[in-house]
């Protein structure tokens, strides 16, 4: 079963009449899908404000559900050091 994602007009965002709609609309998608921003195309002005306001969307749902945030993803390098040498 395939998931549905709302459309910026159903949660009650107005798109600025500047904007092309149907890129908003792929940008807001793209990111309530979990996607990066990663070819030439994500970049343009419209994409880019619909991939904004999903993931301001996203963290305020994450609010109101009591997730305030997830833990740091980080890297640690760590070198063990045999005693002696």
């Amino acid at each position: 079963m395939p998931n549905t994602y709302p459309l910026p007009r159903d949660i009650g965002l107005n798109i600025p009449p500047d904007l092309r709609e149907n890129r908003f609309n792929a940008g807001f998608e793209h990111a309530l899908k979990g996607g990066h921003l990663t070819e030439a195309e994500y970049f343009r002005r419209s994409f880019r404000l619909g991939f904004r306001a999903a993931k301001l969307y996203l963290r305020e749902v994450r609010r109101c559900r009591g997730i305030l945030d997830f833990p740091m993803r980080a890297r640690i390098r760590l070198r063990s050091v045999w005693p002696g040498r």
